[in-house]
């Protein structure tokens, strides 16, 4: 099984990344490792594959770029070798219960440089988990937007996506996000008394989107606790099993 984690800077990826491998690995499974991150200086798990012994973005740092310019140029550097990163990854996964592929901080990269598309295309039936902290959600509105940003990512990548809200040890009313991010009705109806320009928009997305969102169901998660890991590694078996339903 094939995951890659995915989401802006500072939603836990990494850390999830090696928590979630140890869970799986005290519950018997064997598990490999893939770090896509080439700005990253600390990680929290041995990986078994690992972008930085081809480039680093601070090693272009030093030749001038500037920290996004040398993400960007990192990738362009990759590419030639996409085809044989992906070669290691099915490697991997020929020989192991899961492969967790951790990617890059800057989420856009990943997803609008083609060495995060084609190697995810080259894959066999990844399940993509878009992962978004609680800080972000403070309007109606946020809850849409993270909702239809999983849905893109579906769109980008070809992939099944699950949208996982990260650290949720650090919320004191879980059911109140909850709410929103279950029910799209409920979503939908309080959209609907939002005054403002943005939410109108968002409710007009948000009423289309059962429509348009495949069945999946939204995970909420703990790095730190190990909550919910129990729920993604469900989904994760459903996602491959030909009866699965991640509704």
């Amino acid at each position: 099984m094939i995951m890659v984690f995915i989401g802006t800077a500072g939603s836990g990826k990494t850390t999830l990344t090696g928590a979630f491998g140890k869970y799986l690995e005290k519950n018997g499974l064997s598990v490999a490792y893939v770090n896509l991150d080439t700005g990253v200086k600390r990680i929290l798990y041995t990986p078994d594959i690992d972008v930085r012994e081809h480039v680093t973005a601070w090693e272009l740092m030093d030749e001038g770029y500037g920290p996004n310019g040398a993400i960007v140029e990192s990738y362009d550097r990759l590419l030639p070798a996409v085809e044989e990163y992906t070669e290691r990854v099915l490697a991997l996964d020929r020989k192991n219960d899961y492969v967790l592929i951790d990617t890059p901080g800057q989420m856009e990269t990943f997803l609008f440089h083609e060495f995060g598309v084609r190697l995810v295309e080259g894959l066999p039936e990844p399940l993509s988990v878009y992962l978004f902290g609680p800080e972000i959600l403070r309007r109606p509105s946020d809850f849409c937007f993270v909702r239809f940003f999983g849905l893109m990512i579906d769109l980008r990548l070809g992939t099944t996506t699950v949208p996982a809200m990260n650290k949720v040890d650090t919320v004191a009313d879980l059911s109140s996000y909850k709410k929103y991010l279950d029910d799209a009705e409920y979503l939908t109806s309080r959209l609907k008394l939002e005054p403002s320009t943005g939410a109108l928009l968002a409710y007009r997305m948000c009423s289309v989107f059962p429509e348009l969102a495949p069945p999946t169901r939204v995970v909420y998660l703990s790095a730190r606790t190990g909550e919910g890991f129990d729920e993604l590694e469900t989904l994760a078996y459903e996602h491959y099993c030909t009866c699965g339903d991640l509704t």
